[in-house]
């Protein structure tokens, strides 16, 4: 299954184990040559992304993780486990640089957060992943092979990645090609981050 691909054949022919491929992950970056556009490959089984790939061009690094494996980060300075943050309460996140909208500004303020940074692209599931963010949360809807490689990385380094139900976050097609929006946390702040989606603090 790819963005570019034959979406409607893929759905209708898919069995429980595929791929999910965004060969341009942060098309608006890319365009106004930032940085930031990053390569994204899953697989995915029975629902669950249990391999991720995501490699950064422009910084020449990739990160994989894959179900049992842990997560990890290969740059030109070598490869590194991923180590995300641990902590009650997210004290800084990492937002969407075109998609910040007032719900998500609503939520960190009842969370507390005191630092954010914006980027595109999937580069905002890695960066909890790796502890340079306690929380990414993404309240407006997305393709499944925009966040498919990402949320195999943080779960992969300990983070959960879950719906806003708050319920781990699903790849089905048969439940269509978008999520409506979703939360990844650093291990420990999940209930905070439930509780602030839920608008108590």
């Amino acid at each position: 299954m790819s963005e570019e691909g034959d979406v409607e054949g893929t759905v209708a022919s898919a069995g429980a184990l595929f791929w999910l491929v965004d060969p341009l992950d942060g098309t608006k970056e890319f365009i106004k040559g930032r940085p930031e556009y990053t390569v994204n490959v899953a697989l995915v089984e029975d629902g669950v992304p249990i391999l991720g790939a995501i490699q950064v061009p422009a910084a020449e690094r990739l990160y994989l993780g894959a179900r049992g494996r842990g997560a990890r980060r290969t740059d030109a300075r070598g490869t590194v486990e991923l180590a995300p943050s641990r902590m009650p309460r997210p004290r800084r996140a990492v937002v969407s640089r075109s998609h910040l909208t007032p719900p998500t500004e609503a939520l960190l303020e009842r969370l507390g957060v005191e630092e954010r940074a914006s980027f595109g692209s999937s580069l905002k599931m890695c960066a909890v992943a790796e502890g340079a963010a306690d929380v990414y949360p993404r309240l407006g809807p997305t393709c499944l092979w925009d966040t498919a490689a990402g949320a195999a990385i943080a779960l992969e380094a300990g983070c959960d990645v879950v719906g806003l139900d708050g319920r781990p976050l699903r790849y089905d097609l048969a439940a269509g090609l978008k999520h409506a929006g979703f939360l990844v946390c650093a291990p420990g702040c999940l209930e905070a981050c439930r509780d602030a989606l839920l608008g108590e603090s």
